[in-house]
């Protein structure tokens, strides 16, 4: 009783397609009713493909290159757009320098302008005549690699997950996916190692079969491994939006579909609204292992003829083997996913619990804040490079709008509806189970697809469920203690990276303080000035902290540790630690001040203008105009040092220049070019949105300032849009009037103004 080795692909026939090697210089020619391809015209379209990639905005990452290995190889993706088909064999061509072909839905060669292009990047319609043939043969030859999508069609619910199995769900049912790619990579590695053993033997059959698989220079092809590598492609944001082909369906079709609009809705946004794609390769399967089973072992070396489709027995084996295979590499292609910020707030909010009050949308993003710093700390998974940048922002005014264009998103969508201030929103949880129709899913209920991703990252699901599930009063709780956490551990690191014996303080100069005092106790944010360090704040900070105040005082990035560090950073990372403190001191206490000295005093006014829940601000000589006519040569210096490096002549470059510091046993001693130029563009930032500053706000500086004008000074305070401001001037011949001699006027001036407000 026979039966097929393996079950062969779908919808193919019986008729044999011919290869013929023609021996020119552009390789093996393919051909079978219209099927062409070699490797003249495999580039030609390549760079048809880069020319058209210029009209793209879409940012296309490629990770784990190292696993593609070499020899035959079955590259297994996701299939979410039909773009895929395309910009997939490009990516893998500009890798590995092989042909690489692929398997598309037969509709594409449908249509005239599609059919040219896909045929010469070497796709073939999977319902093409002995599809099954060329897979085989070119594989084995080693002419070319093959893309197969194992879903069989493209998953727009990404729904793929159903009691602990992988089935596919579209308006027709539940179905599985397709083995194919285990079939065609099995096949392969089976027929290998049947020549192999053939010619160890001497057996007459091995010529035989290299003939009827059109095999030349054998001894190369044994050599070679058969692997399947799982791809994941995965795009952020991945929703349809407005864009060129969505308007163009609109003017050729009169009364486009739904399916229509999604796809041109869907797949323009990838290509023309500046998606960024990541393509991931991850560990490659080895076939050889699979071969060991006890039935296929025996067939290796029987001596009779095998013929590659239809002499082999066992349909049962073969059906096991392969649907094993076809779990490992699903679980690896959905387990490789990079998950972003709409993955986790997906999840996040489909698995929040139900509140009669609704959901407060700082707790939301508390959540969310630390459901990243989880899966990035614990390696949960794959996340995408925006993940592994300071995320405080979202805590703070989530100023690149990654909440807010997620809501406004779930509210368009229906998935949320918002209260009239927009602090609290209330979910229909019906939306995360109720399916949209299959064809419109992504278009009517994006936000479900999102969260639908994540489910075959088991431990991503599992960590960001249980985070959802937590209470106010513990994610609070844990938010401020991982921030906490983490400043403390950037010291620790930045420290141990850049000390330098002869310049490094101690490192109890550049350690964060946190004085905490009960909840109910007012709190106060006290940030230190340019190349100084927490240390700078300390005797002020304790006056405070005696007083009954909670008082944090941060360690600006780059300081406390030695100039090295410092010229390396950028403003924004300065504003970023403030951003951290000033959340940790909001977990710690119900009221709050916001205050800094010099640099310091610029960054608390700066934060004042994007953050609205404290009382009162006080800025002690902020630098808006220094003393020191040398820093107007700086942008200059900069500017020489970019063109010295650029030529590669870094003897030539100017980075540091003397600093001889009030307290030396604090401040560096050497000032990087680039520092300085990082505080004149904070300073150029902060200065047009001093009016937005609408808080109490108090400014102290001395008269005879040696580093900061006083004009400056005074110039900033008539900027700022304060109703109620104060300037309290001094006569001390030093800058920094928070530390020496008569500092106690100084504080009881700035301890006075902030028991007005608290």
């Amino acid at each position: 009783m026979s039966a097929p080795f393996f079950y062969r692909l779908e919808c193919c026939t019986t008729n044999r397609l011919k290869i013929q090697h023609t021996g020119d210089d552009s390789g093996n020619d393919f051909e079978d009713k219209g099927i062409f391809m070699n490797r003249f015209a495999f580039k030609l379209s390549s760079y048809t493909l880069k020319t058209l990639s210029g009209f793209s905005r879409a940012r296309i990452t490629i990770q784990g290159q190292s696993n593609i290995p070499e020899g035959s190889v079955v590259f297994c993706a996701n299939h979410f757009t039909r773009i895929e088909t395309v910009f997939l064999p490009h990516h893998i061509h500009t890798i590995t320098g092989k042909q690489v072909w692929s398997l598309a839905a037969r509709e594409l060669f449908d249509v005239p302008l599609l059919e040219g292009l896909l045929r010469r990047l070497g796709a073939v319609s999977t319902h093409a005549p002995d599809r099954d043939d060329l897979l085989l043969k070119t594989l084995l030859s080693g002419d070319a690699d093959w893309i197969i999508f194992p879903e069989g069609m493209m998953v727009k619910n990404k729904k793929l997950v159903k009691d602990g199995k992988f089935v596919l769900t579209d308006d027709k049912g539940d179905l599985r996916p397709h083995t194919g790619a285990a079939v065609v990579a099995l096949r392969c590695a089976f027929f290998r190692e049947r020549l192999r053993r053939l010619k160890a033997s001497g057996s007459p059959e091995f010529h035989r079969l290299a003939a009827e698989l059109d095999l030349t220079d054998v001894d190369d092809i044994l050599k070679l491994p058969t692997h399947i590598v799982p791809v994941n492609i995965t795009y952020y944001p991945g929703n349809p939006r407005d864009n060129i082909l969505g308007s163009l369906a609109g003017l050729l079709v009169k009364k486009p579909s739904r399916r229509v609009m999604d796809e041109f809705m869907t797949e323009g946004a990838m290509l023309f609204t500046g998606v960024d794609i990541t393509i991931r390769f991850g560990p490659p399967i080895d076939m050889a292992p699979y071969l060991d089973d006890p039935y296929l072992e025996s067939m290796l070396t029987v001596k009779r003829r095998i013929r590659p489709f239809v002499d082999l027995e066992s349909r049962q084996i073969s059906r096991r083997i392969a649907i094993s295979v076809m779990e490992t590499y699903m679980a690896q292609v959905y387990g490789l996913t990079t998950l972003n910020h709409d993955h986790v707030m997906a999840s996040i909010l489909k698995h929040y619990p139900h509140k009669q009050e609704g959901i407060d949308r700082y707790e939301f993003a508390c959540k969310v804040y630390y459901a990243i710093t989880c899966l990035v700390l614990n390696r949960l998974c794959h996340v995408a490079d925006l993940l592994r940048h300071n995320q405080i922002h979202l805590l703070v005014d989530d100023r690149f709008k990654r909440i807010s264009n997620f809501l406004a998103l779930a509210k368009k969508t229906g998935v949320i509806r918002m209260d009239g201030d927009g602090r609290r929103f209330f979910k229909d949880q019906t939306r995360f189970y109720n399916l949209s129709e299959f064809h419109a899913i992504r278009m009517e209920n994006p936000i479900l697809v999102m969260a639908n991703e994540v489910e075959p990252v088991e431990a991503a699901q599992v960590c960001l469920k249980k985070i959802a599930q937590k209470s106010r009063h513990q994610i609070r709780e844990r938010v401020g203690s991982r921030i906490i956490e983490k400043m403390n551990m950037d010291f620790t690191e930045d420290y141990a990276a850049f000390f330098r014996p002869d310049e490094s303080k101690k490192k109890r100069i550049g350690r964060p303080l946190f004085l905490k005092q009960p909840s109910k106790n007012p709190g106060v944010l006290l940030i230190h000035g340019y190349m100084a360090a927490p240390e700078e704040m300390k005797f002020f900070a304790r006056y405070l902290h005696a007083k009954g105040f909670t008082v944090h005082v941060p360690r600006l990035k780059g300081h406390g540790t030695s100039p090295d560090d410092l010229a390396r950073i950028r403003y924004e990372q300065w504003i970023e630690s403030v951003e951290e403190a000033y959340v940790a001191l909001r977990h710690s206490s119900t009221t709050r001040v916001i205050g800094g000295f010099s640099t310091g005093a610029g960054l608390a006014l700066d934060l004042a203008t994007r953050v609205t829940d404290f009382e009162a601000v006080f800025a002690v000589a902020p630098p808006m105009q220094l003393q020191d006519m040398g820093a107007h040569f700086v942008p200059a210096i900069d500017a020489w040092n970019i063109m010295i490096r650029r030529f590669r002549l870094n003897a030539m470059a100017r980075e540091f220049i003397d600093n001889h510091p009030e307290n030396p046993h604090i401040n560096y001693h050497r000032n990087p070019i680039a520092g300085i130029r990082q505080l004149e563009r904070l300073m150029d930032h902060l200065g047009p949105r001093l009016k937005q500053i609408t808080r109490p706000a108090l400014v102290v500086q001395s008269r005879k300032d040696p580093v900061v004008n006083p004009r400056g000074t005074e110039k900033l305070f008539h900027q700022l849009g304060s109703t109620v401001k104060e300037l309290y001037l001094f006569d001390y011949e030093r800058h920094g009037i928070l530390i020496g001699q008569g500092v106690q006027r100084v504080y009881r001036a700035i301890e006075g103004f902030i028991r007005q407000w608290v």
